[in-house]
């Protein structure tokens, strides 16, 4: 593998994660959707590095952009993408009584419908297995998608945000045996890592103390998981929780005071 393409790489998670694969080889393209200097920074970046780089636009709440983007990636880098992460999120507050047809469908647009529709993409390019040294297959294209470790511990707050993500672990496993063997496709569940903007410190804080290990993760944990996962060839359809053990349980409740 080595030509990739990061959904929302121009800052937080996805610029690590994209300078990550970088640094394993990879070209990348970084998609954004409004952060064109992040993103432009970020392909600075790994062209120092060595590698190709290419900036990328488009509103993952569009059908026909997110439909374009993977074969532009592909383009722009000379060749087919093998390893696609969905990364890109949007995470507003609604509950079950306060949410809209509107945050429903930014949501769902989101987590779920952009990336099956860059799934396709990757798929589509055709690839096949090889064999390892055993004459079993291997896999030859990888898939992440970034969900939440709230999918296995699941709360009333931010309600259309933790369906459209429980959505996405479920396309995850069903992707995971559809394209097997050539491609595998696994999913990350951060936890606290890196604080919301609208989030308070002292909120930030006591949440990543709440966790079982009484610590969050780090964006470098994140890129850990990663890696496992490129380096893991037996390993598809699964979900890494990096969160301190917050999927386990709360000292203390996630109350809705963080805004």
């Amino acid at each position: 593998m080595n030509r990739a393409l990061v959904t929302g790489a121009g800052k937080r998670l996805g610029r690590e994660m994209a300078l990550c694969l970088a640094r394993r080889g990879f070209d990348v393209a970084v998609h954004y959707a409004s952060s064109k200097s992040g993103a432009e920074e970020v392909v600075a970046e790994i062209r120092a590095l060595g590698q190709q780089a290419v900036a990328l636009q488009a509103d993952l709440t569009v059908d026909e952009q997110t439909a374009a983007l993977l074969p532009a990636a592909a383009e722009a880098l000379g060749g087919p993408i093998d390893c696609l992460v969905n990364n890109a999120s949007i995470f507003d507050n609604d509950t079950l009584m306060t949410a809209t047809r509107e945050t429903w469908d930014r949501h769902m647009q989101c987590h779920l419908r952009a990336p099956f529709l860059l799934i396709q993409a990757l798929a589509a390019q055709g690839f096949e297995p090889e064999t390892d040294e055993n004459g079993e297959p291997l896999a030859t294209a990888l898939v992440v998608n970034m969900v939440d470790q709230s999918v296995r511990k699941l709360t009333p707050g931010f309600m259309t945000y933790t369906l459209s993500k429980a959505a996405l672990w479920t396309l995850t496993q069903t992707a995971a045996q559809a394209l097997a063997p050539a491609i595998r496709v696994n999913a990350i569940g951060p936890g606290p890592t890196i604080r919301a903007t609208r989030q308070r410190e002292e909120h930030f804080a006591a949440q990543r103390a709440g966790t079982v290990l009484q610590r969050g993760s780090n964006p470098s944990d994140i890129v850990a998981a990663l890696a496992y996962f490129l380096d893991a060839p037996a390993v598809t359809g699964q979900l890494l929780c990096v969160d301190g053990g917050q999927h386990l349980g709360w000292q203390t409740p996630d109350i809705p005071d963080h805004l």
